[in-house]
C-alpha cells in the first residue's frame, strides 16, 4: 500500500520487518525479523489464527501448457508494455489487468479465492496476511521459479508471504518510506522524524492517508519514549498503540494534506504547499526529474518500508500462465526493468548490472547494492494481527488500526 497511491494510484505501505541475519551472507537485502505469521484471521480482524484454510491445497508439480490468458490485479504501473509484451510473445498468455488503488481494494478483489476470475495480485505487506488467512491465496511450488534462488535471503521466505514454511506467492520489489524535504527550507538536512511532529512546521507537513502510519509513529516513539518498550511497530499493546495514535492526533493540526496519490504529494511540494513529509523514492525521483530541490533521508530512528508479492489466487483459473508469470517476473533483467521504471528496489540480487544498463547509476540510486547497515535501518510492512509473535493475544489487530485512523487521527 496502505487511501490509494503509488505512481498516482498506489496504496501507502507499512508493516516493518527487520533485516534477517541471513542477509549478511550476500551483503545486502531487506528482511524479516518478527514473522508476524503466527496470527491473523479470515476476516482480517486480527483475531488469533489457526491453520491457513488453503495450506493443504495441492501445488503444481510442473508447468504445463499455458491457458492463453492471465488475469492480474495490480498496482498502476506494475504491468508496463516493456515487460508485459515480451512475456505475452514468449508464452502466449495474454495479460488482462485490473488496477487497484488501495490494499483494501486488493483484499476485496481477492475475496473467495479470486472468485474464479483472478489469477494473481501484486499485494503489499499490509494486505498479504489478510489474504492468506482468509483462504484467498493458494500455496506455490517455489521450486518451479528458478530465479527465486537468486533473491536476497530476506525475500526468499519472508513473513509477509510465507506461513509455516508454505509460500503463497513470490516476492517482487520493495522500497523505503523516506523523509522528504525542500532543500531551500532545510539548508541543513533534517536527521530525525521529529520535524513532522514539530509545531514549527504547522501547515507544511504531508504524510500518507493510511492507517499503517501508526507504525511510523510507533517507530518514532520506540526511540523517543523508551518507557513504552516498543520492540516491533506492528506488534503493539493497547498502551503502545494508544500512545502512537495520540502522537498522530497531535500531528493533525500540522498537516497540509494527507495524500492518497503519489502525484498529490509531488504537487504539494512543487506548489510550495508542503516543505516536509513522508514519501517514497518514486516521488523523490519525479521531483528531481523536474529540477525541484528535493532532499530525502532515512532518519536516525530508521524508517518503515514496503515489499510486494505476486500472490496466487486460491481459485486461479489459469495456473500455468500464473506460474509462467512468476518465473518471468523474477528474472534479473525483468526485475531491473520494473525497478528503474517504477523507482523501487528489486529482490533479485543479480539485477544491478541490468539496472545500470537501463539507467546509469540507478542501482545505487535505489539502494540495490547498499551495505547491510542501510537495510538494517528499514522495517518492512506486515499486517498487524492480534496474536503477537510470542504467542500471546496482546497485540492490536489491523481492524482497530483502521478504526483509530479514521476516528482519532484524520477526523
Amino acid at each position: 500500500m496502505t487511501a490509494g497511491m503509488r505512481n498516482s494510484s498506489r496504496a501507502a505501505r507499512s508493516a516493518l520487518i527487520l533485516v534477517a541475519a541471513g542477509v549478511l551472507a550476500v551483503g545486502c537485502g531487506s528482511g524479516s525479523g518478527s514473522s508476524g505469521a503466527s496470527g491473523g484471521s479470515s476476516s482480517g480482524t486480527g483475531t488469533a489464527a489457526g491453520q491457513v484454510p488453503t495450506a493443504n491445497l495441492p501445488v503444481l508439480k510442473s508447468i504445463g501448457k499455458g491457458e492463453g490468458t492471465l488475469n492480474l490485479i495490480a498496482w498502476e504501473g506494475y504491468l508496463q508494455p516493456e515487460w508485459v509484451n515480451p512475456f505475452e510473445k514468449q508464452t502466449g498468455c495474454q495479460v488482462h489487468a485490473t488496477y487497484a488503488g488501495t490494499s483494501d481494494q486488493m483484499v476485496a478483489l481477492m475475496k473467495n479465492g479470486g472468485g474464479g476470475q483472478y489469477d494473481m495480485v501484486s499485494s503489499s505487506g499490509d494486505a498479504d496476511l489478510r489474504i492468506i488467512y482468509a483462504g484467498d491465496a493458494r500455496p506455490v511450488n517455489i521450486n518451479l521459479i528458478p530465479s527465486w534462488k537468486q533473491f536476497f535471503p530476506a525475500f526468499q521466505a519472508p513473513a509477509f508471504n510465507t506461513v509455516d514454511g508454505v509460500h503463497y506467492g513470490v516476492s517482487l520489489q520493495w522500497g523505503p518510506n523516506v523523509l522528504m524535504y525542500n532543500k531551500k527550507d532545510f539548508p541543513v538536512p533534517p536527521t530525525s522524524w521529529s520535524v513532522i511532529y514539530n509545531p514549527k512546521y504547522k501547515g507544511q507537513v504531508t504524510v500518507p492517508d493510511n492507517p499503517i502510519q501508526i507504525a511510523d509513529a510507533a517507530l518514532y516513539l520506540k526511540t523517543h519514549n523508551p518507557s513504552l518498550k516498543i520492540t516491533d511497530p506492528y506488534e503493539l499493546t493497547q498502551n503502545q498503540f494508544q500512545a502512537s495514535v495520540k502522537l498522530l492526533a497531535s500531528q493533525r493540526p500540522l498537516i497540509k494534506k494527507y495524500w492518497d496519490l503519489a502525484s498529490q504529494e509531488i504537487s504539494e511540494f512543487k506548489n510550495g504547499d508542503a516543505t516536509v513529509g513522508a514519501g517514497w523514492p518514486y516521488q523523490v525521483s519525479a521531483l528531481k526529474g523536474v529540477k525541484f530541490p528535493i532532499g530525502d533521508v532515512i532518519p536516525s530512528e530508521g524508517a518503515t518500508g514496503w515489499a510486494d508479492t505476486w500472490m496466487l489466487a486460491a481459485k486461479a483459473p489459469h495456473p500455468n500462465c500464473a506460474y509462467m508469470w512468476m518465473r518471468y517476473i523474477s528474472t534479473p533483467k525483468v526485475q531491473a526493468e520494473q525497478a528503474v521504471d517504477y523507482g523501487e528496489t528489486p529482490d533479485n540480487k543479480l539485477a544491478c548490472p541490468f539496472m545500470n544498463q537501463i539507467q546509469k547509476g540507478s542501482c545505487e540510486q535505489y539502494h540495490a547494492n547498499a551495505p547491510l547497515s542501510y537495510f538494517k535501518s528499514i522495517s518492512l510492512w506486515k499486517t498487524p494481527v492480534a496474536t503477537c509473535d510470542n504467542g500471546q493475544p496482546d497485540c492490536v489487530p489491523y481492524s482497530q488500526w483502521q478504526q483509530a485512523w479514521t476516528t482519532q487521527v484524520t477526523q
